[in-house]
């Protein structure tokens, strides 16, 4: 799918000048995250956090380029697939080893895919399409599918519930053996002081020229730590004095105050995504459609947004999932639905579904101070409708691990990147928490993932739209931009949703 030239990293995700090639080795950086990750296996985990550690340790066969195309990473080339959809040829590199010294090979890439489609929940919303996975021959890999799956490529190109490459003999679950491909390894980790990791001399990055996640990665550092920092006005002192190389995650209102700073500066992303609240579809008061309604109907989107990010520079009230810069973006389902901001209305909704009082159980986190700003609006606009909110405020790690249990929560805020495929979008799998499974979702998320048709596929993906506004399993709450901060002293490292270090280098 071509996306048009406004996607939001198209500008962004540049490839870094050759300036760097020239660079020398050497130096380390802090980076500072907003906390500490709940696992470093990226198959197990559809959180952010853990995707930018862990990216820099394991490596998948494809990744996105700058304009957000899928690009050869451990693969050689892009798949050869069968005019019929249903097989796909992947020649693999040579020569690329793992972090224990042995050499990569086809039966490591079966063994880790087997290991994908069972543990990640990418994995099992592509294992439904999977007919069986072969290694051909010592660097070919095929995939067999029993009806064509549009977004395999895409899948297998994500770096969240990622399909990494272990070793054949190293496929434990959970994950005892960190042994990547990737250009650092793990030295050592020391729960909520930070995360070590070293290059790794054995690296072959690809030719060329950086290109987005795509291309050379380069290892001119010799360390990356990352170090929770889970307060954001910690965070954002931080960068303004200069304490870390990098700062994820700032509050918006920190800009100005970073523009001041000598010793970092501020990084945009615009737009960067949109904040979510998903609803347990499987157990409790949101389990019933007419609840999840009444409970949308009831919010102000607007003033969730700017509670949450302030000045409109940083938010944009939409409905659509996706913005109108994008290929996919649709209205379908949307009008009627969205910044109803009526808790009287919502009361009567409610009544006539049959609440009870019982508690709305909220899970967010202050980790992202714009999570918790949207719950404190929102929980207010639902004790006006007459609900019973239970707002509980915990670190995110504890927030990614109750998310998982069914019995625990009704409503979760996360927030999400644009992505450049929609079936990516985690919502969209059974299996990812919510546990969104209608015959509806079944209907039109089948149908949008097995066209390969490039036109018809924008008409199937507005009938997953239209399908998400009917049955609710999340509420998208608008647009926003990300900012993060880096040092003055840093090179080579670019806006980015996942931020990456390989190619960055500190000014000599």
């Amino acid at each position: 799918m071509r996306l048009k030239t406004a996607f939001f990293l198209a500008s962004a995700l540049v490839a870094i000048p050759s300036f760097v090639a020239a660079q020398e080795k050497g130096g380390v950086i802090n980076v500072a995250t907003i906390g500490e990750p709940p696992t470093l296996d990226p198959m197990a985990s559809t959180a952010d956090l853990v995707g930018i550690v862990s990216q820099h340790m394991f490596e998948t066969l494809y990744t996105f380029d700058k304009a957000w195309k899928p690009t050869p990473l451990l693969a050689e080339s892009l798949p050869e697939i069968s005019a019929d959809g249903k097989t796909y040829t992947i020649r693999l590199r040579s020569g690329i080893t793992f972090h224990d010294g042995s050499d990569m090979a086809s039966d490591d890439v079966v063994a880790s895919l087997e290991r994908w489609v069972k543990v990640a929940s990418r994995g099992k919303q592509a294992a439904a399409f999977l007919d069986k996975i072969t290694a051909t021959d010592p660097l070919t890999v095929t995939i067999t599918l029993k009806q064509p799956y549009a977004p395999l490529v895409s899948l297998l190109a994500f770096n969240n519930s990622a399909a990494i490459v272990l070793p054949s003999e190293k496929q434990a679950e959970p994950m005892k053996d960190f042994v990547g491909t990737g250009p650092y390894m793990l030295k050592e980790r020391k729960a909520d002081q930070y995360i070590q990791l070293t290059r790794f001399d054995g690296y072959t990055p690809r030719s060329g020229e950086a290109d987005g996640y795509g291309g050379a990665r380069h290892q001119y550092l010799d360390e990356i730590r990352f170090v929770p920092v889970p307060d954001a006005n910690t965070r954002v002192e931080a960068a303004i004095s200069g304490q870390y190389d990098y700062i994820d995650s700032l509050p918006v209102e920190s800009f100005d105050r970073l523009k001041g700073s000598t010793a970092s500066e501020p990084l945009v992303l615009k737009p960067f995504g949109y904040p979510v609240f998903v609803f347990n579809t499987a157990e409790g008061v949101a389990k019933d459609v007419a609840i999840r309604k009444a409970i949308r109907q009831a919010l102000s989107m607007e003033d969730m947004l700017a509670a949450a990010f302030g000045s409109t520079d940083f938010y944009a009230l939409d409905g659509d999932i996706y913005p109108k810069s994008f290929v996919w973006n649709t209205d379908a389902g949307v009008e009627g639905h969205y910044n109803l901001a009526d808790p009287e209305g919502s009361a009567e909704a409610a009544k006539a579904a049959g609440y009870d009082g019982k508690p709305i159980r909220i899970l967010t986190s202050r980790q992202y101070e714009f999570h918790y700003k949207m719950a404190q609006v929102a929980a207010e606009y639902l004790k006006l409708a007459g609900f019973t909110v239970d707002l509980q405020v915990v670190d995110w790690a504890t927030l990614t691990q109750r998310r998982a249990d069914k019995g625990l929560w009704d409503i979760y805020i996360t927030h999400s990147p644009f992505l450049p495929e929609p079936a990516l979008i985690g919502s969209l799998s059974p299996s990812s928490p919510g546990w969104w499974d209608t015959p509806l979702r079944k209907q039109t998320v089948e149908a949008f993932s097995a066209e390969a048709d490039e036109t018809k596929r924008l008409a199937l993906w507005a009938d997953v739209q239209k399908a998400m506004y009917a049955e609710i399993p999340y509420i998208k709450i608008g647009d926003f931009n990300a900012l993060a901060a880096k040092s003055t002293k840093v090179e080579g490292v670019v806006p980015a949703p996942w931020p990456y270090f390989w190619n960055a280098s500190i000014k000599k």
